[in-house]
């Protein structure tokens, strides 16, 4: 039987260890205890944090595991390279784990890769020089996901405190300052191996917008028109080779100015959270794209066959979306999976305030808000 080391165990790996077990992989969890629902499922689950790459190392040499991987953590994917260059197991080099998921060395890549990107700099404290900047800012930590510290800043004088959000909610203490674009966002998921990229879906995203930008839902297929979408794809590719991604997941997140242009603003090397990758690509396009992620990690790929056209999407429940909530109280034609989390509604500033989802698959886009 494959062994297949899974780091982190909250429920954004439930749907990787329940297809892992389904595939007949026997699935070892690592992650500290509270908050891993996956340690009831997983064979085995060992109380490791999962920035404690050689602790992991030890442990997964003991265990001889066959692949080691996440989906939609960012945080873990620096362990998983690690882990895998010292076993000689399939993943990008520990070099490109370390560029994709800072913001700050994922933007000099971009700028050598020609990539298209905004103009960014550094900041270690609120005394930053933004000389030559336009209006409006965001403000985001350098290694953070979520919607987590982030801050559109519309003056001069909104700067200091954005930046001190930021490097609070960052774990190396350094948030990144760039112009905004302003238009609409929007994600591109993908799949490689060996450096051959697959594009799978495009995603559509509807946010809080200003000041915090959290995701209110995500639809696919996308409705941008075919030339966008191919300077998407075409750019997607640009920004995954820019920073070595060579094999599994990938999500890339854009933004599209009402001129039609295209701006990267950041490439994580695993799947979309939210559902973007665990549901809403398979119910799209009939692709498997956990099953895709899980047989790359264990040394096997073949070419993902996108077998169908359907729409799906997921709603977030929150106080800014309140409107939906009638639908969690009823059976729906469309309905795939849903929950609310919790029964009170707030405005929220990160992901993890929201109260609840709505899964949906139907021949059309299903517009609720």
């Amino acid at each position: 039987m494959k062994k297949l080391a899974i780091i982190g165990a909250s429920y954004l790996q439930l749907p990787l260890v329940e297809k892992a077990k389904q595939m007949g992989i026997e699935t070892h969890c690592f992650a500290w205890p509270e908050g891993a629902i996956c340690k009831e499922i997983a064979d085995y689950f060992y109380p490791i944090s999962i920035l404690e790459k050689e602790e992991i190392l030890k442990k997964c040499i003991e265990i001889n595991v066959n692949g080691i991987t996440t989906i939609a953590t960012d945080m873990a994917v620096p362990t998983i390279c690690y882990v895998a260059e010292k076993m000689n197991l399939i993943s990008n080099s520990f070099h490109s784990s370390l560029v994709s998921t800072n913001k700050w060395e994922m933007r000099k890549a971009f700028e050598k890769g020609n990539c298209s990107i905004p103009k960014f700099i550094e900041a270690t404290d609120s005394k930053v020089t933004i000389e030559g900047f336009k209006f409006p800012l965001i403000v985001k930590p350098l290694d953070r996901s979520g919607s987590r510290g982030v801050t559109k800043v519309m003056l001069k004088d909104e700067l200091p405190r954005a930046i001190n959000y930021a490097i609070n909610e960052s774990f190396c203490k350094k948030a990144i300052v760039e112009e905004f674009i302003e238009g609409e966002e929007v994600s591109v998921e993908t799949i490689s191996i060996n450096g051959e990229h697959t594009i799978l879906a495009i995603t559509d995203k509807i946010t809080t917008g200003p000041p915090h930008f959290v995701e209110l839902a995500h639809h696919q297929p996308s409705s941008l028109s075919k030339e966008i979408q191919e300077k998407l794809k075409t750019e997607t590719i640009s920004c995954l080779n820019a920073l070595d991604i060579n094999f599994g997941a990938g999500h890339s997140e854009f933004k599209i100015t009402s001129k039609g242009e295209v701006y990267i603003i950041e490439v994580g090397a695993r799947m979309g959270g939210d559902f973007i990758g665990s549901h809403l690509v398979q119910l799209s396009t009939g692709y498997d794209f956990l099953e895709g992620v899980i047989t790359i990690a264990l040394g096997k790929f073949e070419r993902p066959i996108l077998k169908n056209k359907a729409f799906s999407g997921v709603y977030f429940l929150c106080n800014e979306t309140k409107q939906i909530l009638p639908y969690f109280s009823q059976q729906n034609e469309f309905d795939i999976q849903k929950e609310i989390q919790n029964t009170t509604l707030q405005n929220i500033t990160n992901s993890n305030e929201r109260s609840g989802y709505l899964i949906y698959k139907a021949n059309k886009k299903i517009e609720l808000i």
